[in-house]
């Protein structure tokens, strides 16, 4: 396995039952008290589900890889947004645990991917795979963790697999497209939105359109939650950006300032390189010589919080948001539900004041 050969004790390492340890259901501010006990239950399923199927690797070393994110928790995000989806059909339709394990598995996959090309040494504040087994396991761990959400999706049908094959696609792609940089006549700030829309913006769409598909929702209904998952995409990208260069490593499980010293050309990034203020003229210097090297990070980092760039890449995550809220007009009138997508806009918004 390269770096890092995975030892006995690695490979028998037991994953958590249950919800991981931070709550996602703490972003919600439910106030109903049944609809909240259907999320815990079904997020409980997803959650027992998605260990089981990270970690069922027929080799337990190569499990322990495939296994070690999963294990550490995160946002879950996705499968909430599944299970979300999935409030405007029937809720408890079979296949709804599934669906929301696909989307885990694909994000998951796709941090492996992540992570080797930003060189990110953590991720949920532990080791990332590649710094622990090395940059070829970590990729084959996530390839293998896209196979198996294929796999799942095989079993639930037609329309899950089509969903499945569409995000992951859009998913790479981003990746690919990010790898390659603008196209010689491309606007870096328009390849910017390209990227995001198919790294992020791709999965969260597909995790509200598959449960909403799952559950047997109106065809309008799946419309509108797959439009306000593409633009709350776009909107959580942005707001990791400026979590880069705003959060402590204890929130965010990275070392601030990591896409500085990669060479991320994230949004605040592009819009800092595109200023005319003399201000800026320091920072652009340190931004257009390519990767930040580590000494000049914390200048980079202070001279950002000064810099105009913070303020406007607000603005546009923002407008984003304001799109993500604007596309739930026409979902039926279930006040619990929307409310909850609408506190998970405000989340985004929250998380990088």
């Amino acid at each position: 396995m390269s770096t890092g050969q995975m030892s006995g004790a690695e490979a028998g390492t037991a994953f958590p039952p249950g919800l991981p340890a931070a709550d996602p259901l703490q972003r919600l501010a439910l106030t109903e008290p049944e609809f909240e006990a259907r999320l815990r239950v079904s997020l409980a399923r997803a959650e027992k589900l998605l260990q089981a199927t990270a970690h069922d690797a027929p080799d337990p070393r190569v499990a322990a890889l495939t296994g070690h994110l999963a294990a550490t928790g995160g946002k879950r995000l996705r499968p909430l947004l599944v299970l979300l989806g999935a409030e405007f059909g029937d809720p408890w339709a079979d296949g709804i645990a599934e669906a929301a394990t696909i989307t885990e598995l694909v994000h998951i996959a796709s941090l492996h991917h992540d992570d080797v090309m930003d060189g990110a040494a953590t991720r949920h504040g532990v080791p990332s795979v590649h710094a622990r087994w090395g940059e070829r396991a970590a990729v084959l761990g996530g390839n293998w963790l896209f196979a198996r959400a294929a796999r799942l999706a095989a079993g639930l049908g037609p329309a899950a697999v089509h969903l499945h094959a569409e995000a992951a696609g859009r998913l790479i792609g981003g990746q690919l497209r990010e790898l390659a940089g603008p196209a010689p006549d491309e606007n870096p700030v328009t390849h910017y939105f390209r990227v995001a829309a198919g790294k992020t913006a791709a999965l969260l769409a597909m995790a509200l359109g598959i449960g909403a598909v799952q559950a047997g929702a109106p065809a309008t209904a799946v419309a509108a939650l797959t439009d306000c998952g593409e633009q709350l995409g776009i909107a959580f990208q942005i707001a990791d950006d400026l979590l880069d260069l705003r959060a402590p490593a204890e929130v965010t499980g990275k070392k601030r300032g990591n896409d500085l010293l990669a060479g991320v050309q994230s949004l605040p990034v592009l819009l800092a390189r595109e200023s005319t203020d003399p201000a800026d003229a320091e920072l652009r210097a340190l931004l257009d010589a390519g990767p930040v090297p580590a000494a000049d990070v914390p200048r980079a980092l202070e001279l950002f919080e000064h810099s105009r760039a913070l303020a406007e890449t607000e603005a546009v995550m923002h407008d984003r948001l304001e799109r993500a809220r604007a596309a739930l007009a026409p979902l039926p009138d279930l006040p619990a539900q929307r409310g909850a997508l609408l506190a998970l806009c405000d989340y985004v918004a929250l998380r990088t004041s």
